[in-house]
């Protein structure tokens, strides 16, 4: 008999149907009433798999008194009660995996397609008005400063490929980093003064919310650019809105947001604005070793064996 589980949300599809084939699957997001469902299942549901960004609610892992495992696609950072779980004698794993070039090849494509107006000029010849009229030149990358608020692996990326087009890296970090040649701004407000394209790429944490913020944006001036491949809640969402508004930055290109997948109205309306879906690491390579992963936890799990990537 084929071991139960609970699918919390939507993962990547190849790797739900290796996981009906082998597994009996229950799909939470699509009952009518997930309450009703979990009741259902929670005498037999023996694991529970949801992504990293969603986790699991600590009143699911009390719902089901069969629980044995949560295998996380992706890596929770936060998202799972880790204490509750121990407690409840529940293995919890994770899919590590390298997202460095992914992400930053998303940041460097932002920045090319704000400052090329690359998705304006897709709107432009879409909308049939090229034989009216040119498009308004962008801004080229080369001879160009970027700014990187925050040097850790994907910032130093997202570096490495600002220098292959021609661009000068500073940054800003809560220290220097050793080792690095680029021209280190303890002072925030000085990086942003000094670069046309200003990319977050720091993590998420009480200190960097809303770091950020009207003055920064000032700062970064009429001509300047802001990217965020990071987290939305790092860059005060109104004062970005208003900053672009009133064209006291150039534009943005943003894959984050501060109540996703929720994006304000206003950001939408402008056109000097490039948006993605929180795409960073959404690439099928990605996806696959994650899958690999999962799968391979749970196999290992029903089998009695130690689990390949737990989460401790």
């Amino acid at each position: 008999m084929k071991p139960e589980i609970l699918v919390l949300v939507p993962i990547y599809a190849p790797t739900l149907a290796e996981l009906e084939r082998e597994f009996s699957v229950h799909k939470l997001w699509e009952a009518r009433d997930p309450e009703a469902l979990a009741k259902e299942v929670s005498g037999s549901v023996r694991a529970v798999v949801t992504s990293g960004s969603s986790g699991i609610d600590a009143r699911w892992i009390e719902t089901l008194p069969k629980l044995e495992m949560i295998g996380c696609f992706g890596t929770p950072r936060g998202t799972v009660d880790l204490a509750l779980a121990r407690q409840r004698g529940v293995v919890v794993t994770n899919t590590p995996d390298s997202i460095t070039a992914d992400v930053a090849d998303l940041a460097m494509g932002l920045m090319i397609a704000v400052m090329r107006r690359i998705a304006e000029a897709d709107r432009f010849v879409r909308a049939g008005r090229w034989p009216s009229g040119l498009l308004e030149p962008g801004s080229g990358l080369g001879g160009k400063t970027c700014g990187i608020i925050g040097l850790g692996a994907i910032g130093s990326g997202i570096a490495k490929r600002a220098e292959a087009f021609g661009m000068t890296v500073r940054y800003h970090g809560p220290r220097r980093k050793d080792g690095m040649d680029y021209a280190f701004d303890p002072d925030l407000e000085n990086l942003a003064r000094a670069s046309d394209c200003l990319v977050v790429a720091c993590p998420s944490t009480p200190q960097t919310r809303g770091l950020v913020n009207a003055r920064i944006l000032d700062a970064l001036g009429p001509d300047g650019y802001l990217v965020n491949i990071a987290r939305g809640p790092i860059v005060d969402e109104h004062a970005l809105i208003a900053a672009l508004r009133e064209r006291r930055i150039a534009g943005a290109g943003l894959d984050v947001f501060w109540d996703e997948p929720r994006v304000p109205a206003e950001l939408a309306a402008m056109e000097q604005v490039v948006l993605a879906p929180h795409i960073g690491s959404t690439t099928r390579e990605v996806r696959e070793e994650r899958g690999r992963k999962l799968l391979a936890n749970l196999r290992a799990h029903f089998a009695g064996k130690p689990v390949p990537t737990p989460l401790t």
